[in-house]
């Protein structure tokens, strides 16, 4: 038998056994190459926006290169342990350790390039539907071509080849650290079971739990007030990093066996065969995958919270375009607003406007602040901005009335205050008091024109009586003395409207909610594709790492199925147990990323929009979805072994 021949044979025998990873491999490069590809793409440094399209797909790239380097290293490190015994019959048959290296480098040589050379093909074919779904989601109107690059092949090549010298570089250090005694028992090495329970690791379980617990209740209190300045919430955010990743370590190193260790005391030891198969196995193995899990789960939670916060983003838009700014134009300067409105009728565009003259005022608003929720500081003095019922359409207080407009998600969850109490206008003659009536997340002005609460609406008298009583000082840091808003009476001619707006270059005091939201549109619609892809390849490679771990537990586990097969279980009966087992197995670290990510999503959500619950469990069921198919794979898998362990 010529070396060739084992090399052929092996070749087709790993891409049986491997499939998953030539799939994640060619998925990668496929990833890779059409994001390189988007790279140097024209049509992508052309987008408007704050974000240069090319350079944040570049950034990108090099993050999912990491990612994929990471797992094909790992991966490689499973595959080479499960190969020991063969490199040790290698040894004993008399090829030197050079040759067996040889071998297996001419191995890797084929199935990896291979791998690369359908990787590229595959996404030089996907670059022109990537770039289509990325101008969709953009609600860009450009016509998205079928471009090959040179440049993008020459980098990948360059990237995938210097991981494959890496691997190489692995597979040389663990032949020739390996005696041919331990190459034969380096599988059985690989697991450590523990039929006991020490103290120390039900210490670690219960501290695992409080750790991840911990974490929680500080991201809840994040923006409550209990932190008010920028080092104390600097502190927490890494008092929650480090409470929740070592708390999840624990929690994989102690609390799922504690955990399960009470539900077998509570059987008092007999157990199904259900249970045999699914609880006292992950009871003894994710103690030694304690550190692959938590890394697995940290990283998806992270993938799923910044997906949920770009979507959150992305899919509030429209209502944070409406929330900012009230009016579809807005004008700091009467002459650019009449510049506006002569060209609005010009074009015959049917519009109205309103005219507004805020006033920038201290606040005492101590009597309404929640102080069971925020801690004020300064004696709950507070800025708003104050402007006359007349001013606000659809009010009309009596003197002595004050309500808040502008009282958004992000408001309440950052300044709890009362819906009624007594506020005190503070002026160069003294206060004068008014009875807050209400609060309205409404708003009337654009954000710029707010002071640090909203606007406050009184009856036009009290208006009349702080005007000039109103501290200079703040009327200089209002970004105007008045604002005129105009409101197209046609919404759908927005777009044309916008043209004349950028035709006519108003001062920086001027606004349009079309250039917000296209802007918007832009910068959030690119980090949500960003986000997504490299979300979307992290859970492939950590779903095939999972896979393979099972695989790697199927192997070793198939004398036990042996003996329980003629003691007369079915093939039925230990699939069962077996689907309990992957339950467990995948769905343990699913929930736990699940839950660390929508306790960091609901800390702070208001920061990135209006809407929290729709987004954020539309990104988690597709997650969930996809990250389902690996443990029905891993079913498979098992159900195979069980067929032929009999």
């Amino acid at each position: 038998m010529s070396i060739h021949f084992i090399i052929l044979r092996n070749l087709k025998k790993n891409l049986k056994n491997y499939y998953l990873y030539v799939f994640a491999l060619v998925f990668g490069v496929a990833l890779y190459f059409s994001f390189v590809t988007l790279q140097y793409d024209p049509s992508m440094d052309e987008m408007k926006g704050t974000v240069k399209g090319g350079a944040a797909i570049g950034a990108s790239s090099v993050l999912l290169v990491a990612i994929v380097a990471i797992f094909l290293l790992y991966a490689n490190t499973i595959f080479i342990k499960r190969r020991s015994r063969e490199i040790g019959l290698f040894q004993l048959i008399g090829l030197t350790k050079g040759r067996i290296f040889r071998l297996l480098s001419a191995e890797n040589l084929i199935l990896y390039f291979g791998a690369m050379v359908m990787g590229i093909a595959a996404g030089f074919a996907v670059s022109r539907l990537i770039l289509m779904i990325l101008f969709r989601i953009l609600d860009v109107e450009a016509m998205a071509k079928l471009r090959f690059s040179p440049e993008a092949l020459l980098q990948s090549v360059i990237v995938f080849a210097a991981v494959y010298l890496l691997i190489m570089a692995m597979n040389y250090i663990f032949i020739w650290k390996q005696s041919i005694l331990s190459l034969f028992g380096v599988n059985s090495a690989a697991q450590e079971r523990v039929r006991r329970m020490p103290v120390w690791q039900i210490i670690a379980g219960l501290l695992g739990l409080g750790g991840v617990a911990g974490g929680y209740y500080v991201s809840g209190q994040l923006f409550s007030g209990k932190f008010t300045s920028m080092n104390e919430l600097m502190m927490a955010m890494i008092l929650i990093l480090g409470l929740v990743i070592i708390g999840t370590y624990l929690f994989y190193k102690g609390s799922v066996t504690l955990l399960f260790n009470a539900v077998r005391r509570g059987r008092n030891g007999y157990l199904s065969i259900n249970e045999v198969l699914s609880l006292s196995s992950i009871m003894f193995r994710m103690k030694s995958n304690a550190l692959l899990l938590t890394i697995i789960t940290t990283v998806s939670a992270l993938s799923i919270g910044l997906l949920s916060l770009s979507y959150i983003s992305y899919y509030s838009i429209d209502s944070t375009a409406r929330d900012n700014y009230p009016h579809h134009f807005g004008f700091g300067h009467e002459d650019d607003k009449e510049k506006f409105v002569q060209a609005l009728s010009a074009a015959g565009i049917a519009y109205s406007e309103v005219m507004i003259r805020p006033l920038r005022m201290d606040i005492d608003a101590g009597q309404i602040i929640d102080q069971a929720k925020f801690k004020p500081a300064n004696n709950g003095i507070l800025t708003a901005s104050v402007i006359s019922d007349l001013d606000a359409a659809g009010m009309d207080l009596r003197p002595g009335e004050a309500r808040l407009t502008g009282y958004n998600s992000a408001m309440t969850n950052m300044l709890s205050l009362k819906e009624a109490g007594e506020i005190g206008f503070i002026t160069v003659h003294g206060t004068v008091k008014q009875q807050l009536s209400g609060l309205m997340e409404e708003s009337v002005l654009p954000v710029s024109y707010r002071g640090g609460i909203g606007v406050l609406v009184v009856d036009e008298t009290v208006y009349r009586e702080l005007a000039p009583a109103a501290d200079p000082k703040r009327q200089q840091e209002a970004a105007s003395s008045a604002y005129y808003g105009i409101e197209l009476t046609d919404s759908s001619q927005q777009e044309a409207a916008n043209r004349i707006y950028t035709e006519q270059q108003p001062r920086a005091s001027s606004v349009s909610q079309y250039d917000f939201v296209l802007g918007q549109r832009s910068n959030m619609g690119l980090i949500m594709f960003i986000v997504g892809f490299l979300g979307l390849t992290f859970l492939i490679t950590s779903g095939c790492i999972l896979y393979f771990k099972q695989m790697d537990e199927g192997e070793e586990e198939k004398g036990s199925y042996t003996i329980l097969r003629k003691l007369g279980f079915t093939r039925n009966d230990l699939l069962r147990g077996i689907q309990f087992k992957q339950l467990f197995n995948f769905g343990i670290p699913l929930l736990a990323g699940l839950s660390h990510s929508y306790f960091a999503v609901k800390s702070g959500w208001f920061l990135f929009g209006t809407e929290m619950l729709a987004p954020m469990v539309l990104v988690m069921l597709l997650y969930t979805a996809l990250y389902s198919i690996f443990g029905f794979l891993s079913v498979l898998y098992y159900k195979k072994v069980i067929s032929e362990s009999l």
